[in-house]
């Protein structure tokens, strides 16, 4: 019996990109699609929420003073809608079934967010994909990842990075760097660990929402942590 029945995995937009650093690479979605039908045919219930950094971030578009933060954050929203589309196709390509849900209405391209029909997908075995954000300005979308994650009720939130896990230093500028298996909410917001933005953390830890950090792009690795398998190439965000 698979430990967590019922998850929400949280995708960067700059992961689907690629060695590209933008736009969308197919030969990633494909990936991804493999990973997610794995947990599908494991009878696993997945969300799922991806950011829309390589196409555009709102905090990015808003530097140069021309836009303001508001627009450019509906045009981050925006660019969550397109990478979740792509998604879409790519799932459905694999033979899975489908929904993608935006906290925008958007009636011609997708449903618009609904609490009770996303539930119902999900126990219907359809993968449900949340886009734009949370609708408002301001946030992220690691907040609306673990926003999405408590209100479907999912069991845990990941977070598909490209380490394992989270490090006592950056992996990449230190060998020596150490793999924190563990680490609780209160120690992830005091020493400033950016696991995701404190908003996220804070709404996790008040509703023990537990975050789990790994790696996409080692195969077969989202499928073994749901199953409850080895956690030793991972880290989990927990009390």
């Amino acid at each position: 019996m698979a430990k967590y029945n019922r998850i929400l995995v949280k995708f960067s937009g700059e992961a689907l990109a690629g060695e590209n650093g933008f736009g969308i690479d197919s030969e990633i979605l494909k990936f991804i699609a493999k990973e997610i039908k794995q947990l599908v045919e494991g009878g696993i219930e997945v969300g799922i929420v991806i950011g829309g950094g390589n196409i555009i971030r709102g905090v990015s578009a808003a530097a140069s003073g021309i836009i303001k933060r508001t627009s450019g954050d509906h045009m981050g929203m925006l660019a969550t809608v397109i990478n979740a589309i792509a998604m879409r196709e790519a799932l459905e390509y694999a033979g899975m079934d489908v929904r993608v849900q935006s906290a925008i209405k958007m009636e011609a391209i997708c449903e618009t967010f609904i609490i009770g029909r996303a539930k119902r997908h999900l126990e219907k075995g359809r993968v449900v994909i949340f886009a734009a954000g949370t609708g408002n300005p301001f946030f992220t979308t690691d907040t609306a990842g673990t926003l999405r994650a408590i209100e479907i009720g999912a069991d845990a939130i990941i977070k598909a990075t490209k380490v394992m896990g989270i490090y006592d230093k950056d992996p990449q500028k230190f060998k020596d760097a150490k793999l924190l298996s563990k680490v609780t909410y209160d120690q992830a917001l005091h020493d400033n660990i950016r696991v995701m933005d404190d908003t996220a953390i804070a709404l996790a830890k008040d509703n023990a929402l537990p975050i789990i950090v790994c790696n996409m792009f080692k195969s077969g690795n989202l499928y073994k942590i749901v199953d409850g398998g080895d956690l030793s190439s991972c880290s989990i965000v927990k009390n």
